[in-house]
């Protein structure tokens, strides 16, 4: 009798524990065949870091397959029908992706004659499925969203494989990516078990003070599960299973369905990834990418909060999120520089670079997106860096031309005689001008059109 057995792409699901779709191709099958497709257009676009995560995560995944995972690059049609012929394989089993790239991408495999079957999400809840009962349509603020997120509910984790059975690749299907990593850059270690160890120390040591901690900066209080959620090492419901009622539960539990929420917003409005969700916007007026810019890329802005996590980012692929709101406030209110150049920065140095929550957080901190932050609200990097990296400890770590400055000092070095000793950058603007000239812009556009009410 032949061996039945079915294909299991692997895109953004790179682990085994709660799997559906693993869990849907294995039941009704003797052996699978677990692939990933190289795809040369993603790799052209993506940053270095975010593809040198990849290849260690890929070799996570290999491992715990029992090195059976089939990887090479090519077209998806062209491999998928090439492995099908090989193994006589009836079924390509996948987990539905929603972005555009590669909703489009799945279509044009199934038009081609493949039979996809699609079982679970990388979302809690799929994008598209909250909507408002009154009329059916997607929710354009998170509150409510949230609130109808939570009364939808999610399945329980799908169960781990006891054994998955597969064939040894050809030689051909061994073909690892070799993408190193930037010299001097240290990110967070990849793969299924660095995400659920990872999460297990959080749960422990942080998930109870989550609501207080994760503002700060200077310590270790966020769950770091960016990343494993953008590579699907880890489901978003295996985090929020067990989460309770507390306030610092609850915290997590909304910045999980923020990131819903995003995916949700760019489903219903593919064009937000790259453009104004708030056309009003676009008729501000902005600046022209300069030797501002540049400063700001480089973590030389003379603001301190702000280059200390502009060094963080090209330093880790990662940057604290109470950083991330200050340094996109700085780039569009202080810079007036249009959103979409800092976004194209992250999107080429974040690791856990997610386009949905990497255009609409942008958006959020511009004041141009749905749910936005008011325009005229402006984040002061001074009062910022007081407030959340209050012994300046952030900041030493990645500014080291002022880890001589004492905690008083260290936020505003420019009013010291030893500020500038260790060749720390000059203010390149006035915050407190470029804020208001920020609301002069703004009173522009609104004379001529209405803003929506926040």
């Amino acid at each position: 009798m032949a061996i039945r057995r079915n294909i299991v792409w692997f895109r953004r699901d790179l682990r085994i524990s709660d799997h559906p779709a693993l869990v849907a191709a294995i039941e009704n099958s003797d052996e699978i065949v677990p692939v990933f497709i190289l795809d040369k257009a993603q790799i052209a676009e993506a940053g270095e870091k975010l593809l040198a995560y990849m290849g260690q995560s890929l070799r996570a995944l290999d491992e715990s397959l029992g090195n059976k995972l089939h990887i090479i690059e090519g077209d998806q049609v062209e491999v998928l029908k090439e492995l099908i012929e090989l193994y006589g394989v009836t079924e390509v089993h996948i987990s539905t992706e929603y972005e555009r790239y590669g909703a489009e991408r799945d279509l044009r495999v199934e038009k081609a004659g493949i039979n996809l079957i699609r079982t679970g999400s990388p979302y809690a809840v799929a994008p598209g499925r909250v909507v408002k009962p009154s009329d059916g349509t997607p929710y354009r603020v998170y509150t409510p969203f949230y609130r109808a997120w939570c009364v939808h509910g999610w399945r329980a984790p799908a169960k781990t494989p006891k054994e998955i059975k597969a064939p040894t690749p050809p030689a051909k299907y061994r073909a690892f990516p070799d993408f190193p990593m930037p010299e001097g850059v240290e990110v967070i270690k990849a793969g299924e078990a660095a995400a659920l160890a990872r999460f297990k120390e959080f749960v422990k040591k942080g998930l109870d003070s989550y609501d207080e901690n994760r503002n700060f900066a200077g310590i270790d209080g966020t769950s770091k599960m960016s990343t494993y959620l953008k590579f699907g090492e880890i489901h978003p419901r295996t985090l929020i299973q067990n989460l309770g009622d507390s306030k610092a539960h609850d915290t997590f539990r909304k910045e999980i369905a923020w990131r819903e929420f995003y995916a949700d917003v760019l489903f219903n409005n593919p064009h937000t990834d790259t453009d104004y969700y708030a056309p009003q916007f676009k008729a501000m007026r902005y600046d022209k990418p300069g030797k501002q810019f540049k400063a700001w890329c480089e973590g030389k802005t003379g603001y301190p909060f702000v280059d200390a996590a502009m060094r963080q980012l090209v330093q880790e692929g990662w940057m604290h999120n109470r950083t991330r709101m200050v340094v996109a406030s700085f780039l569009v209110k202080d810079l007036h520089l249009e959103w979409q150049l800092g976004e194209r920065f992250f999107a080429e140095h974040l690791v856990d670079f997610d386009p949905a929550s990497n255009a609409h957080g942008w958006q959020w901190t511009a004041g141009t997106g749905t749910d936005a932050s008011p325009y005229y609200r402006v984040f002061n990097p001074i009062e910022q860096g007081r407030r959340f990296d209050e012994n300046g400890d952030y900041i030493r770590k990645y500014v080291p031309e002022l880890a001589h400055l004492s905690a008083a000092e260290i936020h505003e070095p420019w009013l010291y005689l030893d500020g500038y000793s260790k060749g720390y950058a000059e203010r390149i603007v006035d915050h407190a001008a470029e804020r208001l000239e920020s609301l002069e812009r703004l009173k522009e556009i609104k004379a001529d059109k209405p803003l929506p009410p926040q």
